[in-house]
C-alpha cells in the first residue's frame, strides 16, 4: 500500500473522497464497489473502459495496471484485496475518519 500519490503536476486536482477506478465487468470491481455501498459510504467511480485517458492516468499515479484501484484522499488503498484486508483490520475506517467520512 502507498501512503500516498506522486507529486502532482500544475494544475492537477487534488482527490477527495474515496475515488476508485474500475470496470463496468470486473467482478472484484463490484465487491469493492458493495463494500464502501454497505458502508453507506458514496465515491466517485472512473470507468477506465470507457475512457483510455483515465486508465493511462491511474497507471500513472498507482504503478498498477489492474482495477479496482482504491483512493481515500490521496492515500492509494490499492485493490479489493487491500481494500477488504484494511475492512477487517480496521484501518479503513480510521482512513476515512482522517479524511472526513464518518461511517
Amino acid at each position: 500500500m502507498d501512503s500516498g500519490l506522486p507529486a502532482r503536476q500544475k494544475g492537477e486536482a487534488r482527490m477527495t473522497g474515496v475515488v476508485m477506478y474500475t470496470t463496468g465487468i470486473c467482478p472484484f470491481c463490484i465487491m469493492a464497489k458493495r463494500l464502501f455501498d454497505d458502508l453507506g459510504v458514496s465515491y466517485q467511480e472512473i470507468r477506465v473502459d470507457q475512457d483510455p485517458e483515465q486508465r493511462e492516468h491511474m497507471m500513472q499515479i498507482t504503478g498498477r495496471r489492474t482495477v479496482p484501484q482504491v483512493f481515500i484522499g490521496e492515500r492509494h488503498i490499492g485493490g479489493c484485496d487491500e481494500t477488504q484486508e484494511a475492512l477487517q483490520s480496521g484501518q479503513l475506517h480510521t482512513w476515512l475518519k482522517e479524511a472526513g467520512i464518518h461511517v
